[in-house]
């Protein structure tokens, strides 16, 4: 396969905090349309992983290639508006607005001051909410004021909001946190569902979660790719028993 093939193509990515290599030449290659879990203890590189392709982190060296476009020199407005959307761990919703206003306003026509004063909630905005709401199982709640949300769904409002601006590669640091049971498996099938058309990377710790939803899983340690294949190879390798799923 050639680089053009991949959504996401990174080769020998290293990052250095003074003096300490927190990535460390990682070479990862990732398919349209797939759903990569990265695994790894806590230190491994997971989410300065992330923050080196959003553009929050600049590499030290290497290159992050999206649809075939070097990242590493870009600032991070400009990744976004090239279609990569990043959800944190906290959730960022508009409390005090309707779940519907704060899809709405995530539209990337209301991004710029100046769409923003001459913005009109046009029949495009309000089909692509719908279609949005239904993706994350909120269809139901579009005139409820987001702050009045479970947990989950304001998870789900949040992921929501990234699909607004319809992501060719969307990441998520671990969106599962917090949830109960039942809104795990509903957002195991949310992702199912949002990788249809695009890229998704996910960084989990459950693993009962990380087995549902993964079509491959990438395992980390100390700033490495460790190992990489479906779970059930991953979970059977030695090296894998031995720094993670063993402790």
């Amino acid at each position: 396969m050639s680089n053009t093939d991949f959504a996401l193509a990174i080769e020998d990515l290293t990052v250095s905090f003074d003096g300490f290599k927190a990535i460390d030449t990682l070479t990862l290659y990732i398919d349209k349309n797939e759903l990569r879990v990265i695994i790894g203890p806590n230190g491994a590189g997971k989410t300065t992983l992330l923050d080196l392709i959003c553009g929050k982190t600049a590499a030290s060296a290497g290159s992050i290639k999206f649809k075939n476009t070097e990242l590493t020199r870009m600032a991070e407005h400009q990744r976004v508006r090239l279609g990569i959307g990043r959800k944190f761990q906290t959730p960022s919703i508009y409390e005090n607005l309707s779940v519907f206003q704060n899809l709405e306003v995530s539209y990337p026509a209301g991004r710029s001051v100046f769409g923003a004063l001459g913005f009109k909630c046009t029949d495009e905005v309000k089909a692509r909410v719908q279609v949005v709401a239904e993706d994350v199982g909120l269809a139901e709640k579009l005139d409820t004021e987001a702050g009045l949300l479970s947990h989950g769904q304001k998870q789900w409002l949040e992921i929501g909001m990234l699909l607004m601006q319809d992501p060719e590669l969307l990441m998520l640091d671990e969106p599962i946190a917090g949830m109960s049971a039942r809104e795990r498996d509903l957002t195991a099938e949310l992702l199912q569902r949002i990788c249809k058309n695009r890229a998704v990377i996910v960084i989990e710790h459950d693993m009962e979660f990380v087995k549902k939803i993964a079509h491959k899983v990438t395992v980390m340690h100390q700033g490495k790719i460790l190992a990489e294949g479906p779970m059930e190879q991953v979970q059977a390798d030695p090296k894998v028993i031995d720094v993670y799923l063993g402790h």
